[in-house]
């Protein structure tokens, strides 16, 4: 059992209100109809185990969570630093702007969204697959 409680009934937003992309996707989850709980990550810290278990349900490393061209990151870090999860998760601590994505949890399946059309996706597909059990 993990660390971030999941519901089938429940979707999770994970965000940056500071970015624009990221109040877009928001819009497109805010129609949803499910239970909607949103973390904007800029304001409310997200524990490191959060993080982690994040990155496990999306099958990526930590360093992925980090947009490496982001300024906040290249003004403040080396691209030729080798750094471990623990310091990844510092650079998040401290930056969280950097991180290179929203993510979507429905239920207990976790999505890095890059746009926003891809929440639209993942969640016209829960729909969708509602729709065609109906007629099986």
């Amino acid at each position: 059992m993990g660390i971030i409680a999941t519901n089938n009934n429940k979707t999770t937003f994970y965000y940056n209100s500071n970015s624009n992309l990221d109040k877009q996707t928001l819009a497109y989850v805010t129609d949803s109809l499910k239970k909607l709980s949103t973390i904007d990550f800029s304001k409310t810290k997200v524990a490191d185990t959060q993080w982690i278990e994040i990155c496990d349900k999306l099958n990526i490393s930590v360093a992925d969570l980090v947009n490496k061209q982001h300024p906040d990151y290249t003004n403040n870090y080396n691209s030729d630093n080798n750094l471990n999860n623990e310091d990844w998760l510092k650079v998040i601590q401290k930056s969280p702007q950097v991180v290179a994505f929203s993510i979507l949890v429905i239920g207990d399946k976790f999505y890095k969204i890059e746009n926003p059309s891809e929440a639209r996706q993942y969640l016209e597909g829960s729909s969708n697959a509602i729709d065609d059990k109906k007629h099986i």
